[in-house]
């Protein structure tokens, strides 16, 4: 009885589930185009390749490239036809170049800078953590606490 109760209540979202997107006639094709794809950025989705979204824009542009593909274009012109169109930021390993020097190398410098500001850090609290030397009266008062008399106790 839990059973179909469970069955029933899982029936709404049976219907609203979208049917995968059909493939090339060209199984050959189709794969040249998930290896394409994978190395291409969703331009809505955070961090996931052409291949991987289901945004409408991801779907859109695998069709596209699928077109060209059938078309006789080669994998380049479609890297081509989307840098053009979307620019660098397309592709996961976009050319170095002056306009993506900081892309290239920004992580490298913001960690020597990291380390940079970790290093001045502890210098700085090492100089600050240097105790002042006791006095004679702060010395006295002391081993008045303590109660020695300023002889070492034997070990």
């Amino acid at each position: 009885m839990l059973l179909a109760a469970a069955m029933i209540a899982l029936v709404p979202l049976a219907a609203s589930a979208r049917t995968a997107a059909p493939l090339a006639a060209d199984p050959v094709l189709e794969q040249r185009l998930m290896n394409l794809a994978a190395g291409l950025r969703c331009l809505v989705c955070q961090n996931q390749s052409l291949a991987e979204s289901n945004a409408e824009l991801a779907v859109d542009l695998r069709n596209e490239m699928r077109e060209q593909m059938r078309r006789g274009a080669s994998d380049q012109d479609v890297i081509d036809y989307l840098v053009a169109r979307y620019g660098d930021f397309v592709l996961y390993r976009p050319p170095l170049k002056a306009s993506t020097l900081l892309l290239w190398f920004g992580p490298a410098l913001l960690l020597l800078l990291g380390i940079g500001l970790l290093i001045r850090t502890l210098a700085r609290r090492r100089m600050q953590a240097v105790p002042a030397p006791l006095s004679a009266a702060a010395r006295a008062r002391a081993q008045k606490l303590l109660g020695t008399d300023g002889a070492e106790e034997p070990s």
